[in-house]
């Protein structure tokens, strides 16, 4: 009987003990991307805009180390690519402080902005060795003015502790992004009134038009747009009860809807879906020693549609950019800068087809 009692708190024991050292490991992020006229993705300069991270961000333009320069900081905004990786972010939870090594590859496209510092970056990151501290009091770093970046530390994650060749620095997650071209699952086209989709199940179709919103959700095939009749918390519902129901905790989804809700739900017409695992893996593959006992990864794709009605005004104003008048020509050029992103596409067809010397010349500028 004593024997039998010893063995069984010998098992209570490694119970516990492998509850202590469970490492899970959450992980969201979104894939940016503008559909061309035949569901193609287009490609574009993702970067060119400007950028709505902190100063303490390292990014492409930085000196070997980490060590951020100022000589040339639109260096990283010539990258062209189909794809723009936005604010993935891999987040630690565990019972006790546990040491691991990370690192994401990314073999179709490079990694432009990340913190904490890391030991390698290129095409992939390597964090090195990385700290998770649960329980721990920490300084995290705060800017004055908003960000995209400081919602994402809303959740009950741990924070994670990386030292390098800038000492040590804290954080509630391990931040990354990037541009690439690769191919995504999802086909979209514009068809009549409506969009088709193919290769993915279910997507959120929205569409904002002067303010009014509308959306759908369905798929694989058409789907008619939307009415534009609806409250935009409905869809920060449905977002968040997909992405809880793909594996992600209550507070991270809420975390994720917060970062990019005002682009995500901005004026457009735009298609949102989940990855498949299996596609997330193969893009970005990570590597994490020792493995945790759970992985969960996921990354929302956004397909942005140009509209007929979106191509015509912007078509216009291209006009207009060779009008006679410096007031008329200023007056375009910045209206085309509300229309960001989109407009490079349309822009590129119409210097190409227009034999204007002064149109040619102010898309050359805007471009």
């Amino acid at each position: 009987m004593k024997a039998y009692l010893a063995t069984l708190a010998l098992i209570g024991l490694i119970v516990a003990t492998e509850a202590q050292d469970r490492l899970i490991v959450h992980e969201w992020g979104t894939f940016t991307s503008i559909a061309g006229e035949d569901g193609a993705a287009l490609e574009w300069r993702p970067l060119a805009e400007v950028s709505d991270l902190p100063g303490f961000v390292y990014r492409l333009s930085g000196l070997p180390g980490g060590l951020r320069e100022r000589q040339d900081p639109n260096l990283k905004r010539v990258i062209p690519g189909t794809v723009r990786m936005e604010t993935p972010v891999i987040y630690f939870y565990s019972e006790r402080p546990t040491e691991v090594s990370v690192k994401v590859d990314f073999p179709g496209g490079k990694i432009t902005e990340w913190y904490p510092q890391a030991r390698e970056v290129g095409v992939g990151i390597d964090w090195g060795k990385v700290l998770v501290m649960p329980g721990a009091e920490t300084t995290l770093p705060v800017e004055a003015g908003n960000s995209h970046y400081y919602p994402a530390r809303k959740t009950d994650a741990a924070p994670v502790r990386v030292c390098g060749a800038n000492g040590e620095q804290y954080e509630k997650f391990l931040f990354y992004r990037g541009v690439g071209t690769f191919e995504l699952p999802l086909k979209v086209t514009l068809e009549g009134n409506g969009v088709r989709t193919d290769g993915i199940g279910q997507i959120i179709l929205f569409e904002n038009r002067a303010g009014r919103i509308g959306y759908r959700i369905g798929g694989p095939g058409l789907i008619e747009r939307p009415a534009l009749e609806m409250d935009v918390r409905a869809l920060h519902g449905e977002l968040e009860r997909i992405l809880v129901g793909h594996g992600l905790y209550a507070k991270e989804a809420a975390a994720m809807i917060e970062t990019w809700r005002d682009q995500w739900f901005e004026e457009g017409l735009r298609v949102f879906y989940v990855l498949p695992r299996g596609v997330t893996d193969k893009v970005l593959p990570l590597a994490i020693e020792p493995a945790p006992a759970e992985v969960v990864r996921v990354l929302v794709g956004r397909v942005e549609l140009i509209t007929p009605e979106m191509e015509r005004v912007i078509v216009g104003l291209a006009g207009q950019l060779g009008a006679p008048t410096f007031a008329e020509r200023e007056a375009a050029t910045k209206a085309l800068r509300k229309y960001g992103r989109f407009a490079e596409p349309i822009l590129k067809r119409v210097m190409a087809e227009t034999d204007d010397p002064e149109i040619r010349a102010r898309i050359t500028e805007r471009l």
